[in-house]
């Protein structure tokens, strides 16, 4: 029998057979199920001061569904808009606002009653959702550069 110089394993680590000649089987790093994300449809917002009904009531909780290309393409028949082309985002903002408070039913003639400051903070978060997809921003933390994302819809204006 022939004595070798005694080889000493690390910690942890299993002895290999000397007479073994198969290599041992490597196991491939398993790759993460790809995440698959719900289409979001609808998104809830509050406007900044908040519409006033007949009755006095304010309504600022809402929500506000993707539009559709029909969406887009129908306020243009409309007699108002073709007369005056600014008034398509109220015509269109009546369509897709599915939801104000407690208002009974959403049309165009809520909208036209709204202040201006919420006009103005439904058409840019009309902007956000549709052209975006979504309502959220990927953002760098400036002190540790970590990667995140941030909500930009649904907070009231000067808020961050």
């Amino acid at each position: 029998m022939r004595r070798g110089a005694a080889v000493q394993q690390p910690a942890g680590s299993a002895a290999v057979a000397a007479d073994r000649t198969d290599p041992a089987p490597v196991a491939a790093p398993a790759e993460p199920a790809p995440v698959r994300r719900e289409l979001r449809t609808e998104f809830a917002f509050e406007l900044p001061r908040g519409y006033v009904d007949e009755s006095g009531t304010v309504h600022r909780d809402g929500v506000m569904r993707l539009a559709t290309a029909r969406d887009e393409l129908i306020p243009l028949r409309d007699v108002r808009v073709q007369e005056n082309p600014a008034y398509l985002s109220v015509v269109l903002l009546g369509r897709v606002i599915t939801r104000l408070g407690s208002v009974p039913h959403m049309h165009d003639g809520v909208v036209e009653n709204m202040f201006a400051s919420d006009l103005a903070f439904l058409q840019d978060f009309y902007r956000q959702v549709n052209a975006e997809g979504h309502t959220r921003a990927g953002v760098t933390c400036p002190h540790c550069e970590q990667p995140f994302e941030v909500e930009l819809g649904g907070s009231r204006l000067g808020e961050s």
